[in-house]
């Protein structure tokens, strides 16, 4: 396959090196790749491809008087010789990609404007960073994408939980959150979507949004941090989360039919997990908070006909904890009487 050549100009976008140039969509397609988060291993960092939004763009961008904002892409670094840059006088640059390498440059931000466009040779304007590492490639995709309708809030609070130093002390929750996530014995575990491609054949219940919300409830409402360490926090959430599993085992295995492995459920328990904290404190063991949960499912109809149907919201989750609030009070009355 013969090299592919682009005249480019070479500059600065703030305190990076760039190329600005204009290429075929079909050229840029064949040497670029989005870099889609794995949620199983961890890799990758964009949100999932949505074939949909893609068409879009490609039956917009071939309608006559269409336009676009350049495309934007990382030239990975390599030691392969995959790619060169030739500078002249006055800031031109010739990029020559060798395709048998595959593709060399990172959609940093064109991922669907580009995605159903191999066949097309609209040409398009780009620039390109170069040789920026994974993880700034992440930073710059999450700035340019932070208030972006659609992507995944969950996805950017992952890239923020791998690019913080100190994520125990400076987010907490979403430290917590991506325990309950990561550790085999969670029954979150898999569960979560975090925005990138989904792992086979897993059931998912919530977001790690969702769950990170929640925590962050709990860790207000219960002032757990005051007296123990956050990874203390953590094995204490971990532990009502398997209570939770135990005790109320019908509804946790049937998430479709079930509201309490959704946003409702979810907040609203970690309020019952605060509640707990604060009436036993040290003394709520993993036992102890499933022998509350298991009375509480005895009285509690998660389904989605049942009482916590039709709610949502700040509000809706205030009435779902008023109402297991109640029938923890009537348990605990009977208990006396």
């Amino acid at each position: 396959m013969p090299q592919v050549e682009i005249n480019c100009s070479s500059g600065r976008s703030g305190d990076r090196r760039v190329l600005l140039g204009f290429a075929p969509a079909s050229v840029l397609h064949s040497i670029s790749f989005p870099d889609v988060l794995d949620e199983r291993t961890g890799q990758g960092y964009q949100r999932r491809f949505n074939s949909g939004h893609s068409l879009d763009f490609r039956r917009y961008i071939r309608e006559a008087g269409s336009t676009t904002i350049p495309l934007t892409f990382n030239l990975r670094a390599t030691d392969s010789g995959a790619w060169t840059l030739v500078e002249n006088d006055g800031g031109a640059t010739r990029l020559t990609v060798d395709p048998a390498a595959g593709p060399v440059m990172a959609q940093v931000d064109c991922q669907h404007r580009l995605g159903h466009l191999a066949d097309l040779d609209i040409e398009l304007p780009f620039m390109c960073f170069i040789g920026l590492t994974v993880e700034d490639e992440m930073a710059v995709f999450s700035v340019i994408n932070r208030k972006a309708k659609g992507l995944s809030r969950s996805l950017l609070d992952f890239h923020d939980a791998r690019l913080c130093e100190d994520l125990a002390n400076d987010r907490p929750e979403l430290f917590i959150a991506l325990c309950l996530s990561n550790d085999p014995a969670s029954p979150w575990c898999g569960q979560l979507d975090v925005g990138g491609n989904k792992v086979s054949g897993m059931t998912r219940k919530a977001s790690l949004r969702t769950l990170q919300k929640a925590v962050r409830r709990f860790l207000n409402r219960s002032g757990i941090l005051k007296q123990r360490t956050v990874e203390e926090a953590a094995r204490v959430v971990l532990d009502f989360w398997i209570a939770v599993s135990i005790a109320m085992r019908d509804d946790w295995s049937k998430p479709r039919g079930s509201l309490l492995a959704k946003g409702v459920g979810v907040y609203a328990l970690m309020d019952i997990a605060a509640d707990m904290w604060r009436e036993n404190g040290c003394a709520m063991t993993r036992d102890l908070m499933i022998a509350h949960l298991s009375d509480l499912a005895a009285e509690v109809d998660w389904s989605s006909d049942g009482p916590f149907k039709g709610l949502g919201g700040e509000g809706g989750v205030t009435a779902a904890v008023a109402l297991l609030r109640g029938i923890r009070v009537q348990q605990t009355m009977r208990a006396v009487a």
